[in-house]
């Protein structure tokens, strides 16, 4: 089967975003409060509390609308806010991609936080996020940043295969093997209690 010019002609996608705050004043953010996430934090008292105060924003992301097919590269910014559910810091919810043996990378632009990652195997692994630094994660991993700041958001860039999908269901329903917690001023990895096998 030959290919012809029009077949391989793909439209150009422009965007905008702050590489400072991750904001785009072109695209909607797709946004995450804390009672979409509430029973995702170990201190399911303190997460019910929270919400009947004040459903915060705990992240939002913006998706740049690239093809959802394979040869193309989805990407996007995300910006996790400080915060804590008891001792556990604001986190994303996490995902799988629905193909499995798809990578992802992120850059972070500002703030402070770790990208904890697992695989189905049972490995799990936690990099930093610094400015200026980016955190690769490998095929097969679920992974979810977690912003370790008191005062500044987290944000980063990330990209990855277009028609790798996000399968959220299995971190819903099962959690990460580890939390990322504050002891004694400092962020610490703890075993989940509520984390199923």
């Amino acid at each position: 089967m030959s290919t012809t010019p029009a077949d391989t002609t793909v439209q150009a996608v422009l965007t905008d975003f702050d590489v400072t705050t991750g904001l785009s004043t072109t695209k909607a953010p797709l946004q995450r409060r804390l009672s979409a996430m509430a029973d995702m934090y170990a201190d399911q008292a303190a997460a019910a509390a929270q919400v009947a105060e004040d459903d915060v924003i705990v992240y939002e992301f913006f998706d740049m609308g690239v093809p959802a097919t394979p040869g193309d590269v989805a990407y996007g910014t995300s910006i996790t806010n400080p915060g804590k559910v008891g001792d556990e810091y604001y986190m994303t919810k996490g995902h799988f991609h629905e193909v499995l043996d798809t990578a992802e990378i992120y850059y972070c632009l500002s703030g402070r936080g770790y990208m904890l990652m697992e695989n189905p195997e049972g490995d799990w692994q936690a990099a930093e996020f610094k400015p200026g630094q980016a955190v690769y994660v490998p095929r097969r991993y679920a992974h979810r940043s977690i912003n370790i700041s008191a005062t500044e958001p987290l944000v980063t860039f990330f990209a990855f295969p277009g028609h790798a999908g996000h399968d959220y269901g299995t971190i819903e329903t099962k959690g990460f093997r580890k939390l990322c917690v504050e002891r004694d001023g400092r962020p610490e990895f703890v075993d989940n209690p509520r984390w199923q096998a």
